[in-house]
């Protein structure tokens, strides 16, 4: 999930170590195991039992970006083959209260089903009574209001496989740098739910698969505007660095930015999200050489399939993750158009051309 997405409030999942896996697992509030979303699906005989119902969805987001729009468009896909009408988009502006607002107005247009991203538990948890007072299906994204029942209050939480976008990202810089030499690892030093997962992902799986690989040094960051300076100072102290982790792609593009100005060509960026500067410098052979994205269309249409299932009286999993996707130079195109449901940026097309 984009950056932009995330909240200083999420509540769900956490990693833990199942009995047996070689990995951590993403997981739902309670411990609940994950449940793949390509097995949210609906038949032709159940699309066409609510084709002729009148029925009406909201999604009430909480900001708006190119990861929103594509949630949004794997959402409308969905309910689209279910005749269900888009009756209220909104944009919360990360503003908890304006949420809460839009809530209010939502449901004086009568949705039967909700798709939305609370920003905050204890205001969204008052805001969407009068929804489950309603039996109005609620579905969330990445974040649980406070107190709320599966099955009871809400349908599921849908989000991305967050442990599995960390290891992708260190099973990709392992691979360019041949399993062996020093790392630096740059995390996100705040309570976030979703850079948090990832980044110690990308670390247990560095320190559990890869013993030739060393992180020798280890940043924390709050702000990106921060990143080519704190960049500078880890290479100054580890100038033989052979690759960095950085959290997410605007810092990853502060780290090149500092990689630059010192010459450096060797040492290789991982990252994740996508983003088009740290794309174009992927595709020039430079010094990034992945990007770990969710598929965010997908996370929409599994969000969309799961209200529809709720609507049809069907039991719903609680928790429902979808999957990540390792873009490089040779799949960059398509990787772009599997996460985000919309083509790669024209700088990055030509560039490959």
């Amino acid at each position: 999930m984009l950056i932009k997405g995330l909240l200083k409030t999420s509540v769900i999942a956490g990693i833990v170590m199942a009995s047996g896996l070689a990995h951590a697992q993403t997981v739902g509030p309670n411990g609940e195991t994950a449940t793949p979303s390509a097995e949210i699906t609906l038949t032709d005989a159940e699309f066409a039992s609510l084709k002729e119902k009148g029925l009406k969805a909201a999604l009430l987001w909480h900001t708006s970006s190119d990861f929103i729009n594509a949630v949004s468009a794997g959402a409308t896909d969905e309910f689209a083959k279910a005749g269900v009408s888009i009756a209220v988009t909104t944009d919360a502006g990360f503003d908890a209260a304006r949420q809460r607002s839009d809530i209010e107005t939502a449901l004086t247009a009568e949705p039967d089903v909700i798709l939305a991203l609370p920003l905050d538990p204890v205001t969204s948890a008052a805001a969407f009574r009068e929804a489950v007072a309603n039996d109005t299906k609620l579905v969330f994204l990445s974040n649980l209001p406070s107190d709320y029942k599966h099955g009871t209050d809400y349908a599921a939480i849908v989000t991305d496989d967050l442990f599995e976008m960390g290891k992708q990202a260190a099973d990709a810089l392992a691979a360019d740098i041949g399993g062996k030499g020093k790392v630096g690892w740059i995390f996100h030093d705040a309570t976030y739910y979703v850079t948090n997962q990832r980044d110690n992902a990308f670390k247990t799986t560095i320190e559990k698969d890869y013993p030739g690989i060393e992180i020798v040094a280890e940043q924390g960051i709050t702000d990106p505007a921060r990143a080519e300076e704190l960049a500078s100072a880890m290479l100054l102290q580890n100038p033989d660095l052979d690759g960095i982790y950085v959290t997410w792609a605007e810092p990853a593009d502060g780290v090149l930015a500092a990689l630059r100005a010192s010459g450096n060509k060797h040492t290789k960026i991982v990252t994740l999200d996508l983003s088009e500067p740290v794309a174009l410098d992927m595709v020039r052979d430079g010094n990034v050489t992945a990007i770990v994205a969710d598929k965010a269309y997908e996370l929409g249409r599994a969000m969309a399939a799961t209200g529809l299932k709720a609507l049809l009286g069907q039991e719903t999993p609680a928790f429902i993750v979808a999957p990540a996707l390792t873009v490089q130079k040779s799949n960059v195109l398509d990787g772009w158009k599997e996460s985000l449901n919309r083509d790669a940026p024209d700088s990055v097309i030509k560039t490959l051309n």
